[in-house]
């Protein structure tokens, strides 16, 4: 029999608790300390933030409170490549994550559709071996949906019109007991009044559910976002599935946790609904 191919954890320790039972109860608090109101209509996916939880931790537990309402088999977390650049788009070619929660298993079903759009969408390691922005998304994961599967698609380069062909891709293969993630922080490393006045920029487009607008921002610079393509991809995504609605539901930065205003990062949590019946 073939051994399974394991992604083991890189950032546990670093971005959130290595010991289980530790790492339980953090989310389990963040969770606990939530107060989301029920947005109308069906969660059709969500924006998280990837940085440590100490910082970015509250606004991920908002986007996931709202998200354990939800019933999903599979989450599919787009993501940017933090650590190496690939001309594509990479899909785990393996066959689990691990985290200190335990393994989480790649839904090699719908790997195998994606990959049905040749081209710019491959099966490699390539953007997963150090990769923190799917990481982080995977402990919240398994804490709300135990049996839930993953497919974890990291972005090399996130061009327009590469978050446009995976958008098309994701919107044709997904079945309603999928649910999309986009992991994306904003700003990066400015005073708070300017990360506050870009962020806003990124937080409006997410609401209007302009996504070439939001790409529009980021090209000409008014508004910041590390994961602003994968942002754009799974916002498209989700209004070809029929999302007719986006809501902010958390925003701030490292500053408005830490008290140091003069270098701080953006963070935002969100989600795209359907008033629609599935």
């Amino acid at each position: 029999m073939k051994a399974m191919q394991i992604r083991p954890p890189a950032v546990c320790g670093l971005f959130y608790p290595a010991d289980p039972t530790l790492l339980t109860m953090t989310i389990d608090r963040l969770l606990e300390d939530q107060d989301v109101p029920e947005t109308p209509g069906r969660t059709l996916a969500i924006v998280s933030p990837h940085a440590g939880y100490a910082y970015s931790g509250p606004t991920a537990a908002a986007a996931y409170t709202l998200l354990r309402r939800r019933s999903f088999r599979t989450a599919v977390i787009v993501s940017p490549s933090h650590r190496e650049y690939f001309n594509g788009i990479s899909v785990y070619e393996g066959d689990a994550y691990r985290t200190p929660l335990g393994l989480i298993n790649v839904d090699v079903e719908l790997r195998e559709k994606l990959l049905a759009y040749k081209g710019i969408i491959t099966s490699s390691q390539l953007g997963h071996r150090e990769e923190h922005a799917v990481e982080v998304q995977l402990p919240f994961i398994q804490r709300i949906n135990p049996d839930a599967k993953v497919l974890p698609i990291v972005m090399g380069d996130q061009r327009s019109e590469y978050c446009l062909l995976l958008a098309q891709a994701l919107a044709e293969i997904l079945t309603p007991d999928c649910i999309l993630i986009a992991s994306s922080d904003l700003s990066h490393f400015h005073d708070q009044a300017t990360a506050v006045d870009r962020d806003r920029l990124i937080a409006e487009d997410i609401t209007a559910m302009k996504p070439m607008r939001l790409l529009d921002d980021l090209s000409t610079h008014k508004g910041e976002a590390c994961g602003g393509g994968a942002i754009a991809a799974v916002m498209t995504a989700a209004q070809a599935l029929g999302a007719d609605r986006g809501t902010v539901l958390h925003q701030c930065t490292s500053g408005d946790v830490t008290g140091e205003m003069k270098r701080v990062v953006g963070y935002v949590a969100a989600a795209f609904t359907s008033s629609k019946p599935v």
